[in-house]
């Protein structure tokens, strides 16, 4: 430790589940770090779509997590527990975190900890962690997209979207997304997107039958499920992967397995905050060894829709749920 800490701090809690109105600020004791843990102090917390639903009670915390929510923090290293290597108090760090990150202090396995970005502030770092975690390993690792390939986002201007089109294009892939509106596709086409389709009034598998000649694209990444899969894999190329991350329109699906198997098509999918620190630890190190570069670099950076004073949560979520937003929303912490 090397200045005295508070005993509480101010956070964000659900009082139970519901809609915005539910999240109050309160006052906690300060969390304590582990072996293997360091203790930060919050200056900007991501808001994402799984906080929401874990404010709906659709979605609780792992064992042994925090039960406040907030999935990615950026800050300043207060105190380090045992057993940690690399990290000393001072260092200013954005952390992928279970739950935790709406307050003040939030603790975070040391091996799920980057260095911020050059020439990021620390609210735009509280915006890399949760998405760039998601794309990596569902589109580069589970989805295998390579150069020279085609890849198609679903909610291209959500955080994720955002993500991945710029490190799809960073590593050479041609990049489709579907967008609800004209403003949300010329975000997408501003970011590096080839072609972004409006879903409400175009056929995205018709656009992509045509842009590709039939040939159809490599990669899917989609957060939508319900009655897209099928189509999904109407337009995924020979060899195609198929990643699903979220379900906004539901889990459940209808499928023709003739044309996966035709195809030789890969479905698969995966969920993040569940995963073992070790685990996520190893995503860190293949983050900062691939695309820690390319921030540094200012190839590629977070977009930043609005941010909100921790005291305003309840309007962070009203924006999300609103889907009106592009790119990413996060939470500033008043030091």
């Amino acid at each position: 430790m090397s200045h005295a800490l508070p005993d509480r701090m101010r956070c964000v809690t659900i009082t139970a589940p519901g809609g915005p109105e539910v999240l109050r600020l309160a006052d906690r004791p300060l969390p304590a770090p582990g072996p293997g843990d360091l203790l930060v102090a919050v200056a900007a917390a991501g808001v994402n779509r799984p906080d929401t639903l874990q404010r709906q009670g659709r979605y609780d915390p792992p064992p042994g997590a925090s039960d406040l929510p907030g999935l990615e923090i950026a800050g300043t290293i207060v105190a380090v527990g045992p057993e940690v290597e690399g990290w000393t108090v001072g260092d200013r760090v954005c952390a992928l975190v279970a739950g935790g990150g709406y307050a003040e202090y939030c603790v975070v396995p040391a091996v799920q900890a980057l260095p911020i970005p050059t020439g990021l502030s620390l609210a735009e770092a509280a915006a890399l962690p949760e998405t760039f975690f998601t794309v990596w390993t569902n589109v580069f690792e589970r989805g295998g997209l390579k150069p020279g390939e085609s890849l198609l986002i679903h909610g291209g201007s959500s955080g994720i979207g955002t993500t991945a089109i710029q490190l799809a294009k960073a590593f050479g892939a041609t990049v489709y997304v579907t967008a609800g509106n004209t403003d949300k596709c010329a975000a997408c086409v501003a970011l590096g997107a080839d072609r972004a389709i409006n879903y409400k009034t175009e056929d995205f598998v018709a656009v992509i039958r045509e842009a590709t000649g039939g040939r159809g694209v490599d990669v899917v990444l989609d957060m939508v499920g319900g009655d897209y899969i099928a189509r999904d894999i109407d337009i995924l190329a020979m060899d195609g992967r198929h990643v699903s991350i979220a379900f906004l329109n539901g889990p459940k699906v209808t499928l023709n397995m003739a044309p996966v198997m035709m195809k030789r098509l890969t479905l698969t999918g995966s969920t993040l905050r569940a995963r073992p620190v070790a685990e996520k630890g190893r995503i860190a190190s293949a983050l900062r060894a691939s695309v820690w570069p390319l921030l540094d670099q200012g190839v590629i950076k977070p977009l930043i829709h609005a941010t909100f004073p921790l005291e305003q949560a309840e309007d962070a979520h009203r924006l999300m749920e609103s889907s009106a937003h592009i790119g990413k929303i996060v939470l500033t912490v008043a030091p």
